[in-house]
């Protein structure tokens, strides 16, 4: 399986907000993820990046 994880830019910094995502929704102001066993997180932002060889998901926050 392929799962990834997603973090968020904040600045110059990165933080780690989820590991083992097997799903992700683009809505238009928010990004919805979703892990096995887990409830479904909502992140207001937009995708900055996806690295697949390294399985991240660099998400910009929306304040």
């Amino acid at each position: 399986m392929c799962q990834t994880r997603v973090v968020v830019r904040r600045g110059d910094r990165e933080e780690e907000i989820m590991r083992e995502v097997v799903a992700l929704r683009v809505e238009p102001e928010e990004v919805i993820l979703q892990a096995f066993f887990e409830e479904p997180r909502r992140v207001r932002g937009k995708i900055r990046e996806i690295d697949f060889m390294k399985h991240v998901v660099v998400l910009e926050e929306e304040a």
